[in-house]
């Protein structure tokens, strides 16, 4: 048993806590409806169109995304890409021939 005064293992209390990340400033409100903004004009692709657009296996796309090399978002079970993100990592991995 720990003293009564002793508060370790305890979380601190809520008006001592430094805010998160998600902490509704007017800084960080304005970077979060940016996002969302962003996100709400981009085109998501699902997995098997990725595949077919570069011409892999769904696998291969799964790979990519669980690599961190192709950035996702998870919906539900399944993951949608961005369109821009796919395009991006195509020309990143553009190599000149001979």
């Amino acid at each position: 048993m720990s003293p009564a005064g002793d508060v370790r293992g305890q979380r601190p209390h809520l008006a001592t806590e430094t805010p998160g990340p998600y902490a509704a400033t007017s800084e960080r409100g304005r970077g979060v409806s940016d996002v969302a903004q962003s996100f709400a004009e981009a085109r998501f692709l699902t997995v098997q169109e990725v595949a077919d657009l570069m011409r892999v296996s769904s696998m291969t796309v799964y790979r990519l995304i669980k690599g961190g090399d192709l950035p996702a978002v998870r919906v539900g079970r399944s993951f949608r890409v961005r369109d821009v993100d796919v395009n991006t990592y195509l020309s990143s991995r553009y190599t000149q021939a001979g």
